[in-house]
């Protein structure tokens, strides 16, 4: 029997689990798949061995960590500096990043984006603004300091103090804003005449209905959380620890099954 797990902490909260448990039982895989909190990021690969792991997903606070530990990266893990998938191929660790494309198949139902405004600079606005550059979308960038920006200086960047409302095809936020508080990721003067002039929302929080989804609502502006990326990325990762062999298709049926 093959076992995979999820390296993070906390993970105790994941279900990422329930996702491929019930894909390798739905699929006929003799696999398992489990959890790992993981103190040390730093010892990722090492514990990745000692436990004979055939892959694993890897979530915060060690996405980065774990990239400097592959021998081998793909092109978006590459590109954006963090991994969230790790597969064992003939003695060699390789990173792949599928929290980007998870994000792309979510928001297909989106069309003829154009201009993005992402909220947050962290390293979920780092995969999502590479994947929708990858697509000829502009994307902006609005975040509360400056600092945390200079990493996207190939983008149109924003702090509060700077920022000009404008009118976008999609506002994501990306920040934990709304999370545990009943805060907005931006200020409302600037939000909300913003979310006004926009076609699409998109909070990659998910199963909890945040203030800024509240407010997208309020303005009657098509928004959705980030419960289906977690499920492509999901899907994505699955199929690369079956070497691509399987139906992504099958795959999500099985998979959605817990999210029902």
């Amino acid at each position: 029997m093959d076992i995979y797990a999820i390296f993070g902490n906390p993970v105790d909260h994941s279900i990422s689990p329930r996702l491929h448990n019930i894909a390798f039982y739905d699929l006929n895989i003799d696999a398992v798949y489990t959890r790992v909190c993981l103190n040390d990021g730093s010892k990722l690969i090492e514990t990745f061995k000692s436990l004979n792991l055939c892959g694993a997903n890897i979530t915060v606070p060690h996405k980065e960590i774990a990239l400097l530990q592959c021998d081998e990266l793909d092109k978006i893990a590459k590109a954006i500096g963090s991994v969230n998938t790790i597969v064992k191929r003939s003695n060699k660790i390789i990173g792949y990043n599928t929290d980007a494309p998870g994000f792309l198949l979510s928001i297909k139902s989106f069309e003829n984006l154009k201009k993005v405004l992402i909220i947050g600079a962290g390293g979920t606005a780092k995969a999502i603004s590479y994947i929708l550059k990858t697509k000829n979308i502009q994307v902006d960038i609005v975040n509360r300091s400056k600092e945390k920006l200079a990493k996207f200086s190939d983008l149109n960047c924003f702090t509060w103090d700077d920022f000009k409302i404008s009118k976008y095809d999609l506002v994501i936020n990306t920040t934990s804003a709304g999370l545990k508080e009943d805060i907005l990721p931006v200020p409302k003067e600037l939000l909300e005449p913003t979310i006004k002039q926009s076609r699409y929302a998109y909070d990659v929080i998910y199963n909890k209905q945040t203030p800024f989804l509240n407010l997208c609502k309020k303005n009657e502006i098509t928004h959705k959380d980030g419960l289906d990326m977690l499920l492509y990325q999901a899907v994505l990762a699955f199929n690369i620890f079956n070497d691509g062999k399987l139906n992504n298709e099958k795959v999500e049926k099985s998979m959605r099954k817990v999210l029902n």
